[in-house]
């Protein structure tokens, strides 16, 4: 079983700073740091690194060879990526002080996918295997479509969230992976149970993974079992792939056929060694870590998710 991650591919320029700048104001940054990025390509390493068979589908540009390397450093086939003479889509991080992170994206190359290389790509995949999105590409809908379709389960994180999404074949999805805020925008919902029920209301066929930050995460499934996890108590120092980081071993975990609870839980853990880290990509740990990691208890006691929703 193989996953097909069809994503953003974006170079991150991250500036270290004590707050996060305000309308009209000009500062001087700590650090600048430049990285390869992107949801897609975070979500593609991390599955290879979890030890998935990864292929990654997008566009770079003439400036882009950086990425494509840095997904075949982990393993990541790269055949399916297309080159073009745009320019590259890319990322200006702030980071703060705190380990937070905003994000400002320019789309470039991941936004000039095309029908016909969407079919070509899909050609050599089957019901068997998994199309991971994210809504940092353009035609998400049509390749839901398309690879629903052909029988293949799909997992979608809805991030970042535009209206757009609202239209989206969402039933189709065997996945919809969201934080809190992207449930609240598509729900209209305020609280995170009513989020869940509403989203299951709605997409009945669809196993809904909420996640919450500092907190933890829940995991609604068709069957209506919800489980929990909470968060190892680790020092944040950049929390910039920690949600990517979550999916991409969130998805071996579920093609392990490993135990929902199991699931999450080493899911917890590979984000928790990946905000003590500094960027993106290369923060993502691999498999062997996270295990000795959870066996040894290094990380700490994993705190309980009581609840997983907001009274």
């Amino acid at each position: 079983m193989k996953i097909l991650s069809f994503g953003s591919l974006n170079i991150d320029y991250v500036y270290q700073v004590d707050e996060f700048l305000l309308p009209g104001e000009t500062k001087s940054s700590k650090d600048l740091q430049v990285y390869c990025g992107g949801k897609g390509l975070n979500q593609s390493i991390a599955a290879a690194k979890a030890g998935n068979q990864v292929y990654h589908a997008g566009w770079i540009g003439s400036d882009g060879e950086m990425l494509k390397t840095k997904l075949e450093e982990w393993g990541v086939n790269t055949s399916l990526i297309y080159t073009t003479p745009e320019k590259n889509g890319h990322a200006v991080i702030q980071v703060d002080d705190a380990g937070q992170n905003c994000i400002l994206l320019y789309g470039g190359t991941n936004q000039k996918l095309t029908e016909p290389y969407i079919d070509e790509v899909l050609t050599d995949f089957s019901e068997q295997d998994i199309v991971l999105l994210q809504n940092e590409t353009n035609l998400v809908d049509l390749i839901i479509r398309k690879a629903s379709a052909k029988g293949m389960r799909v997992a979608f994180n809805a991030a970042p969230m535009k209206d757009q999404v609202l239209s989206y074949p969402l039933e189709l999805l065997s996945w919809l992976i969201i934080n809190e805020v992207e449930g609240r925008q598509l729900t209209g919902a305020e609280k995170e149970a009513e989020i869940l029920a509403a989203l299951q209301a709605k997409y009945p066929s669809c196993t809904i993974l909420l996640t919450l930050g500092g907190q933890g995460a829940c995991c609604l499934e068709p069957d209506g079992s919800l489980h929990r996890v909470g968060t190892y108590p680790v020092e944040v120092t950049d929390t910039t792939a920690a949600g990517d980081t979550f999916i991409g071993y969130f998805l071996n975990g579920i093609l392990r056929n490993k135990p929902m609870e199991e699931v999450l839980h080493f899911a917890t853990a590979a984000s928790a060694l990946c905000i003590k880290k500094a960027g993106a990509a290369d923060s993502i740990p691999v498999w062997e870590k996270v295990e000795a990691a959870v066996a040894s208890q290094a990380l700490g006691e994993l705190k309980e998710l009581e609840e997983c929703f907001q009274q």
